[in-house]
């Protein structure tokens, strides 16, 4: 499977060479690796066992903390828009840090010995 994306993106990458402008091809590969990161993304957490899912969510939250910390220099520096933008993606990640932190809780909470 993985020899078959590489030769698709070789060939999208090779058709849009020689009819795009260089600000065109970047946002047209950017496009494609992230379909294609969306496609192994799933591939992934569909086989993530049930046991795994606490120590995989808290790695998740500290991912979501970086971002974080993304969103507060793009918020700072990027202008109004960036400012904008900067802002939503802080709310979202938090929310994201939030609620992943709740459910790690409550499955470590279900692993507990009852007193």
């Amino acid at each position: 499977m993985a020899p078959a994306i590489t030769q698709a993106v070789s060939q999208v990458a090779e058709a849009q060479a020689s009819a795009a402008t260089p600000g065109q091809l970047g946002v047209s590969i950017a496009i494609v690796v992230f379909v294609l990161a969306m496609f192994v993304g799933l591939e992934v957490i569909s086989k993530v066992p049930a046991m795994l899912h606490t120590p995989l969510m808290s790695g998740s939250n500290a991912i979501s903390g970086i971002t974080i910390i993304g969103a507060l220099l793009a918020a700072g520096l990027g202008g109004w828009l960036g400012g904008i933008f900067g802002t939503l993606a802080v709310a979202t990640a938090t929310v994201n840090v939030v609620g992943g932190y709740l459910v790690t809780d409550r499955m470590l909470r279900m692993f507990r010995r009852k007193e």
